[in-house]
């Protein structure tokens, strides 16, 4: 299947050079574009997407404004929105996890990378790219009020209540970043259970995808930030 994507940027320069990249893949193509976030909300709604290549920085609405309002309309559960940004080590990235998005790219990606970036998060998965340490965004994650790391915050206990034990498990493994592949080899299931245990989760906690689930991990208590 075709993925459908939209750019939302603000430079015409920029979005251009991306919708060559993008419309030269055979399984992608280009159905909009938008210099703000009014607009890219506006024009997923209208023509549909599978993936939102947005800018974090634009005039008016700014692309994490975009983002919330696109991860919390039940009508684009399926939208998955790809953030980017100048600077990937900025506070911006994480808040635009919590806003929705299925991951951030740095501009200054390879053209490959890009591309990758959104088969990535067209198949739900979550995407951090190699210059974000997860180190970093465990520590942006964990301490948004310079609280105690390790300590559950907002209900965290019971928020993950629902979840089974290996479910537990599961999401600890998947904030570290293992992929269903890696999770089955350490627990020594098959991929097929790693991603039922994924699923589940996902379900219990109102996740729309992996991104969310890393989140959810840091933000409750469950796994703690790393030193480095």
């Amino acid at each position: 299947m075709t993925i459908r994507v939209v750019l939302a940027d603000d430079q015409a320069l920029l979005r251009s050079a991306f919708r060559i990249l993008v419309d030269s893949e055979p399984d992608m193509e280009v159905v909009g574009e938008a210099s703000d976030g009014a607009e890219a909300v506006r024009v997923v709604r209208e023509r549909g997407a599978d993936v939102v290549l947005m800018d974090i920085r634009m005039p008016g609405t700014d692309g994490m404004a975009a983002t919330r309002e696109i991860s919390s309309d039940p009508a684009l559960d399926g939208v998955r929105v790809v953030m980017l940004t100048t600077f990937e080590v900025d506070e911006y990235v994480v808040k635009s996890l919590r806003a929705g998005a299925s991951g951030f790219l740095g501009k200054g990606a390879e053209p490959e990378e890009m591309l990758s970036a959104i088969r990535v998060a067209a198949a739900g998965e979550a995407l951090l790219s190699p210059a974000a340490t997860k180190g970093l965004i465990a520590k942006f994650l964990a301490q948004p009020d310079g609280s105690d790391p390790g300590e559950e915050r907002g209900g965290g206990a019971e928020r993950l209540a629902a979840l089974t034990g290996r479910e537990r498990e599961v999401l600890v493994l998947v904030a570290g970043g293992l992929s269903n592949d890696e999770i089955a080899e350490r627990l020594v299931v098959s991929p097929l259970t790693v991603k039922t245990h994924v699923n589940r989760a996902m379900a219990k906690l109102g996740a729309r995808d992996r991104a969310q689930l890393v989140v959810i991990a840091y933000e409750t208590g469950l796994v703690r930030p790393r030193a480095d």
